[in-house]
């Protein structure tokens, strides 16, 4: 069977941003430079833990924040990824991680379905609210990759965080949870397209 892969660029008078990224070779590794250091650290466990060969390259308006930056690396990585699944035959389709760190615990399920829903339940507070800062990153803009990332792909995900008190862990195990849903989502299982309607 053909690797699945693709490679995209796009470019604003915001960002710049290169994506590689190959569903079937884990053996390739990962890097991501963004110039968003906390954010580099999340997708590193995107990529490990969904078992991809993920290279991200970006530069943008940092000076001004990152939002930018997080948010169209969403965008781009929603289109490379929905550019490798291809027309989805023999996927599994649909995917779950419940994944503890330390205090925090974060549920993620996903379905591939063709159809854009994001459902962020993280009941930590203070979390998402405008400010609150990991570090230098504000954890607001876990959402807004999240959000990108599931219009651009087009695909269902819910996150849920029953509890935590670090942002740090609570983010942590919401992108590790991200990654092994998606390795059982797009690992193939079949030799069919997983619908009734014949296509996704």
């Amino acid at each position: 069977m053909p690797q699945r892969t693709a490679t995209r660029t796009r470019k604003t008078n915001e960002t710049d941003i290169t994506i590689e990224l190959n569903l079937d070779a884990p053996e390739s590794g990962y890097q991501h430079n963004t110039g968003v250091g906390f954010f580099d650290h999340m997708l590193d466990h995107v990529a490990r833990h969904g078992q991809f060969s993920l290279h991200i390259s970006a530069t943008g308006d940092t000076h001004i924040d990152d939002h930018h930056t997080v948010e169209d690396v969403g965008i781009v990585l929603g289109e490379v990824l929905t550019e490798a699944l291809g027309n989805k035959k023999g996927i599994e389709r649909y995917g779950f991680a419940s994944v503890p760190m330390d205090e925090a615990l974060a549920r993620v399920s996903v379905d591939l379905s063709g159809r854009a829903a994001l459902v962020f339940d993280v009941k930590v507070p203070g979390f998402a609210d405008p400010g609150t800062k990991i570090g230098q990153f504000d954890s607001q803009l876990v959402l807004e990759f999240l959000t990108a990332l599931t219009n651009a792909a087009r695909f269902n995900c819910h996150v849920e965080v029953p509890h935590g008190t670090n942002h740090h862990h609570v983010a942590e195990a919401i992108f590790k949870a991200l990654g092994r849903a998606m390795r059982q989502a797009v690992a193939i299982t079949g030799d069919q397209i997983p619908s009734t309607k014949g296509s996704l």
